[in-house]
This record gives C-alpha cells, sequence and structure tokens, in this order.
C-alpha cells in the first residue's frame, strides 16, 4: 500500500506543478570584463540597461521556438519571465547589447549559457538561474596588470 501511495504521489505531483502553468523566471547578471580576464574578478562591473534573450530551440532541427528579451537592473540583474515548458528544446540566456559604449564586445564563451526550462526533471521552482554574461572593455583598465598579478601569485604558491 505503501509504495502505491509513493508511486501515485510521483506520478501526481509532477502533473499538478505543470498542470498550474506558472511561468519560469531566467535570473542572472551581466558584467563588464574590465581587465579583459574572460572571468568575473572583483574590478568588474555590472551593466544597467544591457539587454538580454532567452532563447529556444528544437533540438532536432535547432529551429528557434521562443524568444524573449528582457533587461538588467542597476545590479546588472535581469529577471526574465519565460511562459510554457521547453521539455525537449535548448535553450540558452544570450547577450544582445550593452549601453557602455566603453564596453560593447561579447566576451567568448561568456556571451551565453544554457538554462534548463523544463519541469520534467525533478526541480520544483519556477527560478532558474544562468551563468554570468560578460561584455569586454575596449581598452583595458589602467591598474590591471597589478591586479592581476594576484592571481599569479596563487599559482605560484602550489
Amino acid at each position: 500500500m505503501a509504495r502505491l501511495l509513493v508511486l501515485f504521489a510521483m506520478v501526481l505531483v509532477p502533473v499538478l506543478v505543470n498542470g498550474q502553468k506558472t511561468p519560469f523566471t531566467v535570473r542572472g547578471r551581466v558584467y563588464c570584463d574590465t581587465c579583459r580576464c574572460g572571468f568575473e574578478t572583483s574590478a568588474s562591473t555590472y551593466i544597467h540597461g544591457a539587454k538580454v534573450r532567452i532563447e529556444c530551440k528544437d533540438r532536432d532541427t535547432l529551429q528557434l521556438k521562443y524568444s524573449k528579451e528582457g533587461e538588467t537592473d542597476s545590479t546588472g540583474t535581469y529577471n526574465i519571465q519565460v511562459e510554457d515548458d521547453h521539455l525537449d528544446q535548448i535553450c540558452y540566456a544570450k547577450l544582445v547589447s550593452s549601453p557602455m559604449a566603453s564596453c560593447k564586445i561579447p566576451g567568448p564563451g561568456r556571451d551565453h549559457s544554457q538554462v534548463i526550462l523544463t519541469r520534467s526533471n525533478g526541480a520544483v521552482s519556477n527560478l532558474h538561474y544562468a551563468n554570468a554574461l560578460g561584455f569586454l572593455r575596449n581598452q583595458v583598465l589602467s591598474g590591471c596588470a597589478q591586479f592581476l598579478k594576484q592571481y599569479q601569485l596563487q599559482d605560484d604558491v602550489i
């Protein structure tokens, strides 16, 4: 009887959760890589007004199935509401544009982040996080060479 109840709960709970049609929220941040390191550092700044797009493509044909844009707030954070379950799709948060004239170059490898947007994987939260996305500054800030020595010193100790 207990096994039957557990099996019933495992089938019924996902159906009830999926039946709510509550949208997902994709949250992430956009930064300016001021030292052109390829990753966030304490010298990085966060970009207000950067545009980010959520795109979902068919897993087999790679045809675009869903797209929605959002914008970052004063902390460089975006929250984009995504409708529906995208079970058989590959979804990404992608950089679109930066309002900073000195920081508009999408960082290689930091211009997109994959996000899973389905409730069929056991996740119950509607909030899904994307890795930080980064633009490169046109010119490296003065003082970055000295700043980056901190990272080299730590490597030398090992």
